[in-house]
């Protein structure tokens, strides 16, 4: 059975790894000389159905820019949603920005793009803490983590609202044995999210195949997908990339 109205996240953080492998260090990540626009993507996803827009302000400052995270803050008209490491510097700014939401997640600089979910049990206090003070703010906290059990109980726990599941596991899987197990463990674990009245999401290897079956999993409340909608609008321009993962989403 497939859920109905499922929430579609659109992350732009590739298009600003396009934007700095060429203008990094530029001091300017916006303007007629800076392409593509960062602004521009987020507009255009919106125009074309995203529900939200996701980005992911990293420590070392590899794609998305704290600029970018601000100025978008500013002329989106739908929900911002802000991925974070789990760290006081990052807090203070999502203070600052004040997005509709935040997802806490796990941060290393060796990484191209978040591999594995967080640790909340081993992490609790320092977790609990950023979904209080969150919550303080009148921001939604959300943790991304492994379909695990122990780690969906200490997320309702620790206060969060909200949970995605990580789907990378089951995305690498998709053409391999284990797929069945993998996609078992995402059944359960939306299962448990919803006995335990969290929102659950999903997100992190998505795209426009194993989207048919991803969205069957009950419960899901968003997805957030970023890399293969970019990839996508290569070919056909963001707009289309969007529309299509959005028709897909819904059936």
């Amino acid at each position: 059975m497939s859920n109905a109205n499922i929430l579609l996240g659109v992350n732009i953080d590739h298009a600003a790894t396009v934007r700095e492998a060429r203008y990094r260090g530029l001091g300017q990540e916006f303007g007629p000389i800076v392409e593509p626009d960062l602004i521009e993507i987020a507009l255009f996803s919106e125009k074309a159905g995203a529900d939200g827009i996701t980005v992911h302000p990293r420590e070392d400052g590899r794609h998305v820019q704290r600029s970018d995270v601000l100025k978008i803050r500013e002329v989106i008209s739908t929900r911002l949603n802000m991925e974070m490491a789990a760290t006081d510097e990052m807090m203070a700014f999502a203070l600052e920005v004040r997005p509709d939401s935040i997802c806490v997640v796990p941060e290393s600089r060796e990484e191209v793009t978040t591999e594995g979910g967080l640790d909340v049990a081993g992490n609790f206090e320092r977790v609990k803490a950023i979904v209080s003070t969150a919550a303080s703010a009148g921001i939604v906290t959300s943790l991304f983590i492994d379909p695990d059990s122990d780690q969906i109980a200490a997320s309702a726990d620790s206060g969060a609202s909200h949970i995605e599941l990580h789907t990378g596991a089951y995305a690498n899987a998709y053409y391999l044995d284990n797929r069945a197990d993998e996609f078992d463990r995402l059944l359960v674990g939306a299962k448990q999210g919803l006995d335990l009245k969290l929102t659950v999401n999903a997100g992190h290897g998505i795209n426009y195949n194993n989207i048919k079956e991803v969205r069957t999993i009950p419960n899901l409340h968003e997805l957030n997908i970023g890399h293969s909608i970019v990839s996508r609008a290569l070919f056909c321009g963001i707009s289309d990339a969007v529309r299509e993962m959005k028709s897909l989403i819904n059936g």
